[in-house]
Formats: structure tokens, sequence, C-alpha cells
């Protein structure tokens, strides 16, 4: 179910009414006596997905029919003021036109529903005088994102130009962008692709899901297994969409949720026979999965850059603990071997 500060609308399209752009439609009838639902913040929610039209996502410009069931996810509007913070930020990289940090799982990116505070962008308008304002003023300088429960690396544009071609990198599908994951059970075959479109899910709205074709974004997710821990598969993940939740999405859909992930995989932890393992990764607290690896063309040199970090200790207490259960020598970093 949606959070307490998730409105639900729905909508039934009148004959008098047919024939009306749908972001036009959805402005007159939901934006009178709320200023927040311009016809621009409708179009950010049909782009979102967060508007279905008959159980399907639909463009600004569809026209409705008489007779169209229209479901709206309406977040509450995220502060329209940002509040500097002196909290700790690890700075991987920076110069005069980006920022490369280390984001730790638990910090959201920028501020949104229900979360003003605590944010990267928060910390970033705290240590940087300038940022780019190309995403707006809640999220200076942000161009990617990384789930909550998510850790690794973000590039952050400190002026509009550099924005703007970073941007258009990820648009492009430039940016390389890999992740370490362990997921639960044994993956196979043990190198492959994930090609299955992504969207919202059609129950639970707050959820993603795979969808039919036509009813969700293209996704594809590349993945390797490094290694098999007792009932767990170790894997090098490369993205190359950036849907969200999209390795969590991918993963449970075959079967092999992300370990620590509460939303997609809870269901599936009794697959995991060891209960001293099962009682570590509830208390985890946050999913087994990290950005180490973040691959670009520098926006004004042209120059390839690229970024690696080791797995947060967290992660390597819990690969080592899930050795010893299962009776596997120690390694080193995950990080170390490609």
């Amino acid at each position: 179910m949606p959070p307490d500060d998730v409105e639900m609308r729905t909508l039934t399209v009148s004959a008098p009414e047919a024939g009306i752009r749908l972001d036009v439609y959805l402005t007159r009838a939901l934006a009178e006596g709320r200023p927040e639902l311009s016809r621009t913040r409708i179009q950010a929610l049909i782009e979102d997905q967060a508007v279905l039209v008959n159980d399907r996502p639909a463009k600004p410009s569809y026209r409705v029919r008489a007779g169209d069931r229209i479901e709206v996810e309406l977040l509450p509007p995220p502060t329209l003021e940002l509040r500097p913070e002196p909290i700790p930020l690890a700075i991987v990289y920076e110069d005069e036109d980006l920022v490369v940090v280390e984001k730790p799982a638990g910090m959201v990116v920028h501020p949104g529903a229900g979360v003003s505070t605590g944010t990267l962008a928060n910390a970033l308008c705290f240590y940087f005088q300038q940022l780019s304002t190309t995403s707006g003023p809640i999220r200076p300088g942000i161009v990617h994102r990384l789930d909550r429960e998510t850790s690794g690396l973000l590039v952050v544009a400190k002026n509009d130009r550099a924005h703007e071609v970073l941007a258009e990198q990820f648009s492009r599908r430039e940016v390389r962008k890999f992740y370490r994951a362990l997921v639960i059970g044994h993956v196979t075959p043990r190198e492959g692709r994930i090609a299955a479109p992504i969207g919202r899910h059609p129950v639970h709205r707050t959820m993603m899901a795979i969808r039919p074709p036509g009813q969700g974004r293209e996704a594809l997710t590349l993945y390797r297994v490094i290694e098999i821990i007792g009932d767990f598969s170790l894997l090098d993940v490369e993205i190359k969409t950036g849907r969200t939740h999209q390795i969590r999405v991918h993963f449970h859909w075959l079967g092999h949720p992300v370990v620590g992930d509460l939303v997609y995989g809870r269901a599936l932890w009794t697959k995991v026979r060891d209960p001293v393992l099962r009682q570590a990764m509830a208390h985890l607290g946050r999913h087994f999965l990290h950005a180490y690896r973040l691959g670009f063309r520098h926006p004004r040199s042209g120059r390839p850059m690229e970024f690696t970090l080791r797995l947060p200790e967290e992660l390597e207490a819990f690969l080592a603990l899930a050795r010893a259960r299962a009776n596997l020598p120690p390694r080193s970093s995950e990080n170390d071997r490609e």
C-alpha cells in the first residue's frame, strides 16, 4: 500500500471531456486550489509513470476518451528551500566542473516526499558554493541517483554546462555503471543479460515491477557471477538503463532477490537455509548493492574518467560471515577481482 504521505486519486473521463490532452485534463481536474499542481508538475508525474490510463502508462499528449479510468499517485510537493547541512561527505574526486562522491547507504540523494533534511543535496550545498541549477533548487548538481539503501559512486555537476554534457552521456547510455550485488540462490547461466520492461506495480503503486510490452520502460541489465557462496551468488552487474529499482526488480523477477531487500525479496529469504545468515540479513540494515565503478567522459576535456570503490565494511563483513558459514576460505576485497 502507498505510504501515508501519498494521495491516490482515481478519475473517470466524461463524454464532454473527451479529446482533451491528458496533461490538460489532469491540470483542470486536480489543480483547483492546489497551486503546486501546475501543468509542468502534472507532466512530470505522467513521465514518471505516476499516472496510469486504463492501467497503462501514457504520454502527456494522449487524448483522453470517454470512460477512461485514470489513476494518479500524488506525492506531496517537496520543500522549495534547501538548507545546507554539515553532513560528512566522502569526496572521491573534484575539479572545476564536477565532483565524484561516495553516497553511503541510508542517505537519500535529494529532498522528496517526506524527506527534507539529511540528504546528499543538503550536504552538497554546505560544502560547495557553486553547483549546477539544471535540475532545480532542491537538486543542485544532481545528475543521477542511487536508491536510499544503495551505496556507491555519484557524479555531481558544478555548473550547468557540465550538467548538460553529463546528462547527455547518461541519455545516450555512454556512462558505464557497475555494481556489486549479492543475491539469494545460484544464478544461472553464470553470465547473461536481463531485458525486461519496468513500470509501476499495478497494485502496489510505490513499487516497480516487470510489465508487459507497452506498459513499462525498456530496461537492460548485464551480469556475471563472480562467486557462489553457500546459498548466495556474488555478482558483477552493469546497467545499461537507469530505471527505478532496476537491479532489485530484475533479479527479484528471476527469483534471486538482492540480500537485505525488504521491499522485493523478503518472502524469499527462506531460501537461505542457515538461520545465522538469515538473522544477519535481517540486521544488515541495507541492500547488498554497491555502485563500485563509474566511467564517463569529462564534460570539458572529453577525456575518459573512471572511478572505483571498495565494498563498505558492513558488506565485507557479511561476505566474510557467509564464507565462514559455507566453510570457504577468506577472500580479499571483491572489488580487487575482475
